[in-house]
């Protein structure tokens, strides 16, 4: 909750006419908006341009940020929004998403490997469901949104957004089991062979 405090003193004082303070809230959310659009679907160019144009109108429409929900919640629902209106459009800008992107997270080659391959995964089989369910899935779990905050973003009403993450939560584990079996099926028949 500080860091909501904090940014709403910070967007009091872009609004005042400080318009370096905003470069602060930029800093902060840069990467959680880039892996959330990353997450739902944008390629690696197409998160950056968006990511970009999002804090741009986030920029434009300060004075509409009236304090209901974190500031965070309401680049989310601008960033999604935006992401969606150019997948409507078709736009040439926004090209398919690549869950194949090269990631150095871990300490060590190996590690780095298996944190890939896992994350490779999860993007594989997030990307199988629809956008809705990854969306809040996404926002839920990595941005840690209250249901509230993620019905605001999404415009759906709170039952619909809990029945929507309990949907998800079970397409992802039946998704997972299947994937599972599809491997003990394949050590099973290099072992017979």
């Amino acid at each position: 909750m500080k860091a909501q405090e904090n940014d709403e003193q910070i967007i009091a004082e872009v609004l005042q006419g400080n318009r370096e303070a905003f470069a602060v809230l930029v800093d902060r959310y840069k990467s959680s908006l880039y892996g959330l659009l990353l997450g739902i679907g944008a390629s690696h160019q197409d998160a950056q341009d968006l990511a970009q144009e999002t804090f741009i109108k986030a920029y434009q429409k300060l004075r509409e940020h009236h304090g209901q929900s974190s500031f965070a919640a309401w680049l989310y629902a601008i960033a999604i929004n935006h992401f969606r209106s150019l997948k409507r459009r078709k736009s040439p800008g926004l090209t398919s998403s690549n869950l194949l992107e090269e990631k150095d997270r871990g300490p060590t080659p190996e590690e780095q490997y298996m944190r890939k391959e896992d994350e490779l995964e999860m993007h594989r089989k997030l990307s199988k469901l629809p956008e809705r369910y990854r969306i809040v899935l996404l926002l839920r779990y990595t941005k840690e949104l209250s249901y509230e905050e993620i019905s605001a973003i999404t415009g759906m009403p709170m039952h619909q957004v809990k029945n929507c993450l309990h949907r998800a939560r079970q397409k992802l584990k039946k998704q997972w089991s299947k994937s599972r079996e599809g491997s003990n099926e394949k050590m099973g028949l290099h072992q017979s062979q």
